[in-house]
């Protein structure tokens, strides 16, 4: 009778994720030693996903490998960051030149129910305000891909040390 001990005990992490970022995690964590073994969408958001991974809890070298994990979610934290400002200043533009369009065409709604009707000043009013309304998408667009092309080269860095990061630790576990 073979007396061997083949027990093995766990350690468990779940993590919640953007969608788009699920592979970045499912790749990435597996050179720290996590499996991922179970995958359940959130009550929180419907654009999230909560990934559930376990590993060896007698890991070799696991304070290295947690300090390269620490630095693996910094690095993916900063890259959501930065995509999600992409957006989030574009929108600020276009949101407040829209508000100011709004505003315009309240005056002209004012002015044009006003007693007597002041029509030259509707419709002096009515330009901007249609103005502030067409050209919002047209704000967005620009203001978008302006910062998308300020940020894509850093976005790019942050994923080649995400990728030096997964080989130090892939090394590391290796050996």
């Amino acid at each position: 009778m073979d007396n061997k001990n083949d027990f093995v005990g766990y350690e468990y992490r779940d993590i919640t994720v953007d969608r788009e970022m699920e592979s970045i995690y499912v790749d990435g964590y597996q050179n720290f030693g996590w499996v991922l073994y179970k995958t359940s969408a959130p009550q929180v958001g419907l654009n999230n996903i909560t990934l559930k991974f376990k590993r060896d809890r007698k890991i070799r070298n696991k304070m290295e490998l947690t300090r390269l994990q620490r630095q693996f979610d910094a690095c993916v934290s900063e890259i959501t960051g930065m995509e999600k400002s992409k957006a989030t200043n574009a929108s600020i533009i276009a949101y407040s030149v829209g508000l100011f369009g709004t505003a315009f065409m309240a005056g002209s709604v004012f002015a044009v129910v006003a007693t007597p009707p002041l029509i030259i000043l509707c419709v002096i009013l009515a330009v901007p305000a249609f103005i502030g309304w067409t050209l919002p998408y047209f704000l967005y667009k620009s203001s978008y891909a302006k910062k998308a092309a300020k940020l894509t080269p850093l976005i790019d860095s942050k994923y080649d040390e995400i990728y030096e990061v997964c080989e130090r630790a892939n090394n590391i576990q290796v050996k």
